[in-house]
């Protein structure tokens, strides 16, 4: 992946030329703020006290945090969450479903805990008319663990640091040839030690057409996958980084509040909740396997790179509305917006619990004693399918029937 930045970009001056200049270099979506005069479009706005501020302060590294497993938890059944709801629908076979008549500001402890269970399940969960406001977020999220402030990214100009701002105007028009589509595929901060679990993001302010948001499923990925391959991958550890970010930060002038950090997590993680066996890579962040030639290396990342992206069997894609809310599992899905709404505003705020450092297949299964499993093999089982006779992956013979 092309760095953020080049070399003479990093070389900031205090001209305005030159910094109208670099920031015209660094543009990117993913890896760069947004415009620091983003104040002059609508100064009357609603919701301004929500838009991206950069304050120069520093952070203390982050060391081991504590969490606990809320959906672990869970009645299984989730008979207390889903006997509120006047409405469950599931979207796709493999990831996301949306719940009608819950209040997120009304659950109860069980049914919050439910709630993690059914988010690990499903991988993302979508809520529509929540007035939950982000105090109200803030406070659901430190249920599922202590909330990570983000290094790089803006927060509210009120100065609530544990919120993570996502925002864009008509002054941050898309300059594709900054960045292709599919780097922008992400799980959040993988690059942290111990990356975010349960994640929740509400838009409040939303285009009136546009600005859609895609999840991917680690775990139907894993499951599409020959066996072969799967083990092989299972054995693989990937360096997550956080450098880019950082360097788009230097690169546009503005402040760092953590030193940036690389870590390295399994590729296949197992989610503790459901014991399903997840890919855990992503264009945004992951950059080389451990211990494996380069070509070897990159061959196999951009296999898995293009399986997030474009697999629409792994995907769901979630039009948003005003009050809607999604709750997703970092650890088992990827995501992106859409970039298709410019010039008309698309502003959200994300609240983002961190979980436990990424277990891989044969560290879960001596720390619990139990065998992680592939999801769809499982589900199959459930289901009393005898999954000796199904083909698996696409590797059995025989002419395919698939018709479209």
């Amino acid at each position: 992946m092309a760095p953020v930045a080049t070399n003479e970009a990093k070389q900031t001056t205090d001209t305005p030329d030159i910094k109208a200049r670099v920031a015209d270099k660094v543009f990117n979506p993913f890896y760069s703020p947004p415009p620091t005069d983003s104040e002059s479009v609508d100064k009357d706005y609603k919701y301004d006290h929500f838009k991206p501020s950069f304050p120069n302060i520093s952070w203390e590294p982050l060391g081991d945090i504590e969490v606990t497993e809320r959906a672990l938890l869970a009645d299984p059944s989730k008979k207390n969450l889903l006997s509120a709801a006047t409405k469950v629908v599931q979207l796709t076979p493999a990831i996301g479903v949306e719940l009608e008549g819950i209040d997120l500001r009304q659950l109860t402890d069980e049914q919050k805990d439910e709630l993690a269970l059914l988010v690990a399940e499903r991988g993302v969960v979508f809520l529509r008319n929540q007035e939950i406001d982000i105090y109200q977020q803030l406070e659901l999220a430190r249920h599922y663990g202590p909330l990570h402030k983000h290094a790089t990214t803006g927060i509210p100009k009120n100065g609530l640091e544990e919120v993570h701002v996502v925002y864009n105007d008509s002054t941050r028009k898309p300059e594709t040839a900054s960045f292709s589509k599919i780097e922008l595929w992400h799980s959040d901060v993988t690059y942290e030690a111990q990356p975010p679990g349960v994640t929740s993001l509400k838009v409040i302010t939303n285009p009136p057409i546009g600005g859609d948001t895609l999840w991917s499923s680690g775990y139907a990925l894993y499951s599409s996958l020959s066996p072969g391959l799967q083990a092989y991958l299972e054995g693989l550890s990937a360096v997550h980084s956080g450098v880019a970010q950082a360097e788009g930060n230097r690169a546009a002038g503005l402040p760092v509040r953590r030193k940036e950090i690389e870590s390295v997590h399994p590729l296949v993680r197992v989610h503790p909740a459901t014991g399903w066996k997840s890919v855990f890579v992503n264009p945004g962040f992951t950059r080389r396997i451990v211990g494996v030639p380069k070509a070897e290396s990159d061959a196999i990342l951009t296999f898995l790179f293009r399986q997030i992206s474009d697999n629409p069997d792994f995907q769901v894609r979630f039009r948003w509305e005003e009050n809607s809310i999604a709750l997703w599992d970092n650890r088992v899905a990827t995501h992106s917006a859409t970039f298709d709404f410019w010039p008309a505003t698309r502003h959200a705020l994300r609240a983002t619990p961190h979980a436990e450092k990424p277990l891989s297949v044969a560290e879960y299964e001596k720390a619990t004693g139990k065998q992680a499993k592939d999801r769809q093999l499982d589900i199959w089982k459930q289901q009393g399918i005898d999954v000796s006779s199904v083909a698996v992956a696409g590797v059995a013979s025989g002419k395919s029937r698939y018709n479209d």
